[in-house]
């Protein structure tokens, strides 16, 4: 009879993570699940392929509404580069790690926080867009001091 797949409560869950000694992937106890609330500030963030691609430094929220929007990730190469991961784009939060949905390429295209960000979007009127927009503009706020 076939085991049951591992479930998102699963406490002691790990998931696989490229070694970029060996290249090889490893374990990586991501702890259980838990709310945005409670996310700290240095937790790994995940890649849906396994790889490190950064650290959380700032949870974006709306705390009045209660509401989730997203993590600013510092990434591990280079000088200590930014980007904002919607909470579209976040599969999972655990005590040890973020799961993104996305991968690893996926993941270095993610938009950078700045004073005014650029949204590009096919119609105007679209909503979507403005609240990337709006969120960037937040996220780049809470880095650089500005809150």
């Amino acid at each position: 009879m076939p085991s049951s797949p591992i479930g998102p409560a699963d406490v002691g869950r790990t998931e696989p993570v490229a070694d970029p000694l060996s290249g090889y992937a490893r374990p990586v106890d991501v702890g259980p699940p838990i709310s945005y609330e409670a996310l700290a500030k240095g937790t790994k963030v995940l890649s849906s392929d396994g790889a490190e691609v950064g650290s959380v430094v700032h949870v974006l929220a709306d705390e009045s509404e209660d509401v989730f929007d997203g993590i600013v990730i510092d990434e591990r190469e280079g000088p200590g580069g930014h980007r904002f991961a919607d909470a579209d784009d976040i599969a999972e939060i655990h005590a040890n790690a973020v799961l993104l949905k996305l991968s690893s390429a996926e993941s270095a295209l993610l938009p950078k926080p700045s004073p005014n960000p650029a949204v590009m979007h096919d119609d105007p009127g679209a909503g979507r867009s403005n609240a990337l927009a709006d969120k960037l503009k937040r996220a780049w706020d809470l880095i650089s001091g500005n809150y």
